[in-house]
């Protein structure tokens, strides 16, 4: 979390901010095996890696006081 932090530290020349990078990262980080083993599909998966993703950004927004 620490160095995806680094990374967002270089959001003004990569776009990669804290967003960008939770978006990215969430599905590996935070792998759902509801997903994969009932096949969701269209607004169903869509919404459980959203709630991935804000997860990731909350803990990457707050690294310094959960680490």
């Amino acid at each position: 979390m620490r160095h995806l932090l680094r990374m967002a530290a270089h959001s003004p020349r990569t776009n990669m901010h804290a967003r960008n990078l939770a978006i990215v990262w969430a599905p590996n980080l935070l792998r759902s095996k509801d997903i994969e083993a009932t096949g969701f599909n269209g607004t169903a998966a869509f919404m459980e890696v959203r709630v991935q993703s804000i997860v990731v950004e909350f803990i990457l927004t707050h690294v310094e006081q959960l680490f």
